[in-house]
């Protein structure tokens, strides 16, 4: 069923029979280096529900074959856009596009605490001290980082336990930390923001807002759990890692291997095409046995060097902020792989799930296997049209 749904191209697959005219749509528009992805969501009774989706390969486009990482002028990504919407019959303009994580800067930084006014002159005057380019020339962004539990209204319900121990030194230190307020920025290049918009202008389109991957990712697989969990996007370049707390990065580390590695290393190990080490990759992954255990030793060789720098980052924050990482959500193409959250349960000691963003949306039962097998690699595409919704 998956592959006539997506078809050679990535395809789409309308659910515009199955629904009445919509009440009110948004698109969601996932731009990366090797596919583009869209959901279209319509709000119906408060409720989100599933009208189309597609994916297209932009390895054709570049005269490469699908799954390649390209680097596609603004008018090729653009004509690409458009057969997409085509494909999959898309009957809105409204949407929300995605801009790599790559493409922008994210810090956090710490100002006196004053009032939300005080706040609006000061964030832009501060950031420039972490901007390597003039403020003039980013879009800049911020909200403020909610306090940890231990300052909030000044109560600890430890604190009687702690309180032999608790010096001048760290009163003082704690005083300073409840006069302080962190902030997270996000800074955008004006020219990085100018060239989406030609893009999406291009491709008939309206823009309503522009949105860094990890938060539209954050908003579908993440929602309002204001514990402390991680992120693993497995790209198809590169792996992105995010921990996360009350909806904010509170880190993230960039790993320069992706799924293509992956599937390259297959195809070049057994002499095979790029498509059937792919299929081979996915349906075999981790578990492979006699036969198949060629491919999962080379799943495995390239998956080490990975999760090497995973868990070195997640030891080195939880013991930094003595914190405990509840979660890790698997999310993008390379989360497919057969056999992964089992592996990174056991290697990483945490529990280990893929992310389902079409688990909270409404969508005709018979797409719910096929829903889930493609969910992780439409996460971003999903949390820009429920942002879009939410507006």
């Amino acid at each position: 069923m998956l592959d006539n749904i997506l078809g050679r191209i990535g395809g789409g697959f309308s659910l515009s029979k199955l629904f009445k005219k919509k009440e009110e749509s948004f698109l969601g528009l996932d731009i990366g280096i090797s596919a583009i992805k869209i959901v279209q969501l319509k709000k119906s009774k408060g409720t989100a529900v599933l009208e189309t989706y597609g994916e297209l390969s932009l390895g054709p486009y570049a005269n490469l074959e699908e799954g390649k990482a390209t680097n596609l002028t603004n008018k090729q990504i653009s004509g690409a856009i458009l057969d997409l919407l085509k494909e999959s019959t898309v009957n809105v303009t409204t949407c929300g596009v995605s801009i790599p994580l790559n493409s922008s800067l994210i810090f956090e930084m710490e100002v006196p605490k004053v009032s939300k006014e005080q706040l609006r002159k000061i964030v832009p005057i501060e950031a420039r001290r972490f901007i390597p380019v003039p403020v003039s020339e980013v879009t800049l962004d911020w909200r403020v980082v909610p306090e940890d539990n231990l300052f909030i209204d000044g109560q600890d319900p430890l604190e009687d336990q702690r309180s032999a121990v608790n010096d001048e030194k760290s009163q003082k230190e704690k005083k300073n930390r409840k006069n302080k307020t962190k902030i997270f920025v996000v800074a955008i290049h004006k020219n990085t923001v100018e060239r989406y918009k030609d893009i999406v202008r291009n491709a008939k389109l309206g823009l309503e807002f522009l949105e860094i991957e990890i938060f539209s990712t954050i908003r579908s697989i993440v929602g309002h759990n204001t514990g402390t969990v991680a992120v693993l996007d497995i790209g198809s370049g590169v792996t992105k890692l995010y921990i996360v707390e009350y909806g904010i990065v509170r880190k993230s580390h960039i790993i320069n291997r992706g799924s293509q590695d992956i599937t390259a290393a297959i195809a070049r190990s057994m002499g095979i095409s790029t498509e059937k080490a792919e299929e081979k990759k996915r349906g075999i992954g981790l578990s492979g046995e006699g036969l198949d255990k060629e491919v999962s030793d080379i799943v495995l060789t390239n998956l080490k060097y990975i999760f090497e720098s995973v868990s070195d980052v997640l030891i080195g924050y939880q013991n930094e902020h003595n914190k405990n990482i509840s979660n890790l959500i698997f999310t993008g193409g390379g989360s497919v792989i057969k056999g992964l959250t089992d592996y990174a349960s056991k290697n990483l000691e945490i529990e280990s799930t893929v992310a389902n963003p079409f688990g909270s949306i409404k969508t005709p039962a018979f797409l719910d296997d096929t829903l889930k097998e493609i969910g992780p690699e439409f996460a971003v595409a999903v949390g820009l049209a429920l942002r879009g919704l939410g507006k």
